[in-house]
């Protein structure tokens, strides 16, 4: 179990005067929990910022509060950062009893290498970045490790219940999950482009009328063609 130790103090600026803090290198905090209320504190900035690092969200603290005498051994559970710059604004910790399980999210990480990839040309696709599980606090695994060298074959999948935690640790997340698969590269077929609507319906249009035309002079309707060259003044008079 990692030992990472924090030294916090009461706070007494709340609200938004806590940028006071801010100014001076001092980041607010809050600890609830089992067994305290709901404590204001505040902590150093770099020795917190290292300590997040380190801890993340899946290992104890133990968090040293000047006013009492036993450390609090919490997770952290929630952090605020300014969303543009990333500053720490706010971090929460939450007190665990030792001896009672919880449920908390642990980061899936992807070890190893797929065959498939480079075989085959295979895309590997991560479905799913942490895993649900419930242990006791001191065996709360920092991360859980997906061995990809499995996966030998285009279609192929790694699910949650090939997964290997460590002893007192119990998976919630459904076994029957995703974690990673290899995909087909997909090859699109551009079809040819077909001609435009308007030349299309001129074409029509051009073979209608010549087919009106030469039914016309099949029946006699049409004139000769001789007639059609003459000047309208020097036509033959009709009867």
């Amino acid at each position: 179990m990692d030992n990472i130790e924090l030294t916090a103090h009461k706070r007494d600026l709340l609200g938004k005067k806590v940028r006071f803090l801010r100014r001076k290198g001092i980041t607010p905090v809050n600890l609830y929990g089992h067994g305290i209320e709901s404590t204001s504190l505040q902590i150093e900035t770099p020795a917190l910022k290292k300590a997040l690092a380190h801890a993340g969200k899946t290992s104890l603290v133990s968090l040293k509060v000047a006013s009492s005498k036993r450390p609090h051994m919490a997770i952290v559970r929630g952090i605020q950062r300014d969303p543009v710059k990333g500053e720490l604004l706010h971090v929460d910790f939450y007190q665990v009893k030792m001896d009672e399980k919880l449920k908390i999210k642990v980061p899936l990480v992807l070890v190893g290498k797929a065959p498939a990839v480079k075989e085959f040309g295979g895309i590997l696709v991560q479905e799913l970045s942490s895993i649900e599980v419930e242990c006791l606090p001191a065996n709360m695994p920092h991360s859980i490790e997906a061995d990809l060298s499995g996966l030998v074959q285009l279609d192929q999948a790694l699910h949650v219940k090939d997964l290997r935690v460590g002893e007192g640790v119990t998976i919630i997340t459904d076994p029957g999950k995703v974690l990673a698969k290899i995909a087909r590269l997909r090859i699109e077929v551009v079809e040819e482009v077909a001609a435009p609507a308007a030349e299309a319906e001129a074409e029509v249009e051009v073979a209608e009328k010549g087919k009106e035309e030469e039914e016309a002079k099949a029946e006699g309707k049409a004139p000769a063609e001789s007639e059609k060259k003459l000047p309208a003044s020097r036509k033959k008079p009709t009867a």
